[in-house]
């Protein structure tokens, strides 16, 4: 019986676009969907993996009504895709980038502000069903 959080190791068996089948032994597979490779952006799983690679994979999560197995390597990178693959041509380490800027602070006031046009809009439609 595996648990959530353990690392343990299997074999590659399957290799679909969308992610990777495991043998964790006696007759137990799981699968790591290709977002959890590696951090960041995958665009061919096997740049990755192979088929019969042995490796070792964390239990991300096991459904209890079907008994799949989640697994991930990329919980098990130490630098969290931050190495020399992911610098840029310089030598300069990519750095997290934000799609908002830190240094407006408006909050949730344009939420506050459109709500009450959203809730208007959502009740005419629904009352027009």
């Amino acid at each position: 019986m595996f648990h959530i959080g353990e690392v343990v190791t299997g074999k590659v068996t399957g290799i679909q676009p969308y992610g990777a089948f495991v043998d964790l032994g006696d007759g137990v597979q799981g699968l790591i969907h290709i977002s959890e490779c590696h951090f960041g952006y995958v665009k061919d799983i096997h740049d990755y993996l192979d088929l019969g690679q042995s490796i070792t994979v964390m239990v991300l999560d096991i459904d209890e009504f079907t008994g799949k197995i989640s697994l991930s390597l990329r919980c098990l990178e130490e630098n969290h895709g931050l190495d020399a693959e992911s610098a840029d041509d310089e030598g300069d380490v990519r750095h997290k980038h934000y799609w908002t800027n830190r240094n407006v602070h408006d909050g949730f006031s344009p939420i506050q502000k459109r709500r009450h046009a959203w809730e208007q809009e959502a009740l005419r439609e629904f009352v027009g069903k």
